[in-house]
């Protein structure tokens, strides 16, 4: 209880604004990446790490440990043969995917917003979600698979909503092989298939006409002006 006296004392704000205590919870360094990360389920410390390659071990210790206190996360152990500790998102942690997807569209507009930088395969996922445009995919009915390096995916489209989970590609439609930045070139930089698929950094199979549909669901919103 003393550290978390002198955590209060030094670095919260004494404010009763929601977004001073939002700020207070999630505001340091690398935490809300951290809850990023676990919003398609529960994951290893190491895969956490991995997935945030600029974070030590040391500060994601502390950060998980915090949040822990602060009930967005809860560690648990997977059942036998795995029984290893993952944390996951408490039901209130899981609410913060909205804050993710409204931060995320706002920042897009951003004049500084480089989207060729690395991007994590959730950030890939969020993304999807973020910028999905329901009115061009109209009544479209798809599930579309994605391996990602060690990692596989399953996004279903219906009745207007995206919804992704941490899942195999089963029976989907169409199968991405692909990598999260070679993905995003795809989507949002319009980067036409045959160009992808000539370098290597995406393959396909199932449903090319899908995959070509895909593409077409998402829109990056337009950047706001640079001060005069």
């Amino acid at each position: 209880m003393k550290s978390e006296k002198v955590t209060k004392a030094r670095r919260w704000y004494d404010d009763a604004c929601g977004t001073a205590h939002a700020l207070e919870l999630i505001g340091e360094r690398w935490s809300l990446m951290i809850v990023r990360e676990m919003m398609y389920g529960p994951r290893r410390f190491g895969d956490i790490r991995a997935a945030l390659p600029g974070l030590s071990a040391n500060i994601l210790t502390q950060r998980l440990e915090t949040l822990e206190q602060h009930g967005i996360v809860v560690r648990s152990k997977l059942p036998p043969p795995a029984a290893v500790q993952v944390y996951g998102l408490t039901a209130w942690g899981y609410e913060a995917d909205q804050l993710l997807m409204v931060m995320g569209n706002w920042a897009a507009r951003s004049p500084g917003h480089d989207p060729t930088l690395p991007l994590s395969n959730t950030s890939l996922m969020l993304s999807f979600r973020t910028m999905f445009q329901a009115d061009v995919a109209g009544d479209t009915a798809m599930t579309v698979g994605f391996r990602l390096g060690e990692e596989t995916f399953q996004v279903v489209i219906m009745d207007g909503v995206l919804t992704p989970e941490r899942t195999g590609v089963g029976s989907a439609n169409i199968v991405f092989t692909t990598t999260p930045e070679a993905m995003a070139g795809f989507v949002y930089g319009k980067v036409p298939l045959e160009a992808m698929e000539a370098t290597g950094a995406i393959r396909i199979t199932g449903d090319r006409s899908a995959a070509l549909a895909f593409q077409t669901f998402f829109t990056l919103p337009p950047r706001a002006d640079r001060p005069a």
